[in-house]
C-alpha cells in the first residue's frame, strides 16, 4: 500500500500549483483491455491483425492434430509474436519472453499471455520452414498495395556472422592430425578405464558399480566425434565436386585432353568449422567473420525486398541471375532494370541479362578519381563501362547505393541483427527469410498508416 499520509502531504504542500491526482491503486469504472493501453495506430495492431486476417497459416495449424494433452498457445498468436518481435529488433527467445511480461505492445499481440522462452524457442524450431515461407505471402501483400514495380531492382549481399566461433575452424590437414592424436589419447583412456575397472572388481567385487568411464573422458570424446564428422563432410564435398568436374571434363574432353585429374579428397588447406559446419570464413570490410552470405534484391520504388537467399559462397557472382529469377517468380512479373556492384560482374551474367532484355547496370571493376577503370574485362564489360560513363552523375547505377545498402543498414544497424542465432544452412536460411519478412511488414505498415 502506498503511504496515503505521505501522498496527501505532497498534494497539500506549500506550493499553490495544483497537480493531477496520482494513485496507482485507483480502480477503473469499466474493465479495461490491453488494447486500451496501446495507441490505435501502433504497428503491433497492424501485424497482429494482418497475421490473423490475411496470412495463410495452414502449414502451421495442420500440424496440431492431437486432441490429448494440455492445450498449447494458439499458433496464430505465436506466429504474430515472432514476426512482431523480429520487426522490433528482438530475436532471442529469452528477450521475446521478457517482452511478453514487461511490454504493453507485446501484450497487445499475445492478449497478455506469457509464453516462456522455451515455448517460443520450440515453436520457432518446430515451424521453422513454414515461418520462412511467409516471406512470399507478405511480399504479395506489398505488391497488392502498389509498392512493388520492378522498374529498377538493386542487388547486393552482406556477410553476417554465424553462431560459430572462428577459432573452432580447422584445416583438413589439422583435422586428420587431431583425429589421430585424439583417437590415441581416447584409446589410452579406455585402456586405463579398463585397468581401473579390473582393479575395482578385484577390490570391491563384480556386483559393485565401476564400469563407467571417468568424467574427464567425455569432452575430448565429443570433440573427436565432431572432428570426424567435419572430416567426413569435407571428404563428401570433395568427392561430389570431383564427380561434377569429371562430368564436365567428359564433355570437354575433345577440346582439352591435357586437363589434370581432380582429387576426390579435400586438400589439407580446406577448412571446416566444428560448431557450425555449414558456415564459412568470409571476408568483410572489417576483417573476417565465420558466417554466411545473405543476399537481397530490393525494389527501388519502395525498398521492399522482392527476393532473398542465403549461401556460404565467398563471392556474389553466382547469385545475379538467381536473384532475378526469384524476384520474377515471387511477383509473377518481369524485372525491367537491375543494378549491382562489381562482385556480380561476369561476361556470362551480362549476356544472360541482355538475352532476357533486362537492362543491367553492373560495376566492372574499380574506378579511380581520374575516371580510369582498373581491371581487364570482356566486350560486354567494355560496353557496360561506356553505359556507366554515358550516364555520368545521372547514371541509373546510383539507385543501387540508395536502395539496397540502406536495407542492410536498417537490418544490421537499426534493428541490431549482426549474428544468426540458429545453426546449419537450412535453419539460417529461414532466419534470414524471417528478417526480410519483418522488414517488408514494416514497409507495408508505413504504407497503410
Amino acid at each position: 500500500m502506498l503511504d496515503q499520509t505521505w501522498s496527501r502531504g505532497v498534494e497539500k504542500g506549500s506550493m499553490s500549483k495544483a497537480f493531477r491526482e496520482w494513485n496507482v491503486e485507483q480502480p477503473t469504472m469499466f474493465p479495461s483491455t490491453v488494447l486500451d493501453f496501446v495507441p490505435a495506430g501502433h504497428v503491433a495492431h497492424f501485424i497482429r491483425n494482418l497475421v490473423v486476417e490475411q496470412l495463410n497459416l495452414s502449414q502451421i495449424l495442420d500440424r496440431y492434430s492431437e486432441e490429448r494433452g494440455y492445450p498449447p498457445y494458439h499458433p496464430v498468436m505465436m506466429t504474430a509474436l515472432i514476426l512482431y518481435a523480429y520487426s522490433q529488433g528482438i530475436y532471442a527467445s529469452r528477450r521475446i519472453a521478457k517482452g511478453c511480461e514487461q511490454r504493453l505492445d507485446f501484450m497487445a499481440i499475445t492478449g497478455m499471455q506469457q509464453p516462456d522462452f522455451r515455448t517460443i524457442s520450440d515453436f520457432r524450431k518446430r515451424h521453422i520452414a513454414a515461418l520462412g515461407e511467409l516471406f512470399g505471402q507478405v511480399l504479395k501483400l506489398c505488391q497488392k498495395a502498389g509498392m512493388v514495380k520492378l522498374v529498377h531492382v538493386a542487388l547486393d549481399g552482406t556477410r553476417i556472422a554465424g553462431n560459430a566461433a572462428k577459432d573452432q575452424t580447422m584445416k583438413y590437414g589439422r583435422l586428420k592430425k587431431s583425429e589421430q592424436e585424439l583417437a590415441e589419447e581416447v584409446a589410452g583412456w579406455f585402456r586405463e578405464a579398463e585397468r581401473q575397472d579390473a582393479a575395482d572388481d578385484a577390490e570391491y567385487g563384480e556386483d559393485r558399480r565401476g564400469d563407467e568411464l571417468p568424467d574427464w573422458v567425455s569432452d575430448k570424446q565429443k570433440r573427436l566425434e565432431k572432428i570426424r564428422q567435419a572430416q567426413a563432410e569435407l571428404e563428401a564435398e570433395a568427392k561430389a565436386e570431383a564427380e561434377r568436374k569429371k562430368a564436365e571434363d567428359e564433355k570437354k574432353a575433345a577440346k582439352n585432353r591435357a586437363r589434370s585429374p581432380i582429387a576426390d579428397t579435400p586438400s589439407d588447406e580446406e577448412k571446416r568449422n566444428l560448431t557450425d559446419g555449414d558456415s564459412r570464413l568470409l571476408k568483410t570490410s572489417h576483417g573476417y567473420v565465420q558466417g554466411y552470405n545473405a543476399q537481397a534484391a530490393v525494389d527501388a520504388n519502395s525498398q521492399v525486398i522482392v527476393a532473398q537467399m542465403l549461401t556460404n559462397e565467398r563471392n556474389d557472382l553466382k547469385h545475379f541471375i538467381a536473384l532475378i529469377d526469384q524476384a520474377e517468380q515471387n511477383t509473377e512479373d518481369a524485372v525491367t532494370e537491375v543494378s549491382a556492384d562489381s562482385g556480380y560482374y561476369s561476361e556470362q551474367n551480362l549476356a544472360e541479362a541482355q538475352q532476357r532484355t533486362v537492362r543491367a547496370y553492373v560495376a566492372t571493376g574499380r574506378r579511380d578519381k581520374d575516371g580510369r577503370w582498373h581491371g581487364d574485362v570482356g566486350p560486354l564489360g567494355k560496353q557496360m563501362r561506356v553505359r556507366m560513363e554515358r550516364g555520368g552523375q545521372q547514371t541509373r547505377y546510383r539507385f543501387r547505393a540508395r536502395t539496397v545498402e540502406p536495407v542492410f543498414g536498417i537490418i544490421k544497424g537499426a534493428r541490431g541483427f549482426r549474428q544468426f542465432l540458429l545453426r546449419g544452412m537450412a535453419k539460417v536460411r529461414t532466419e534470414w527469410s524471417l528478417l526480410c519478412t519483418a522488414h517488408n511488414l514494416l514497409k507495408l505498415a508505413n504504407r497503410m498508416a
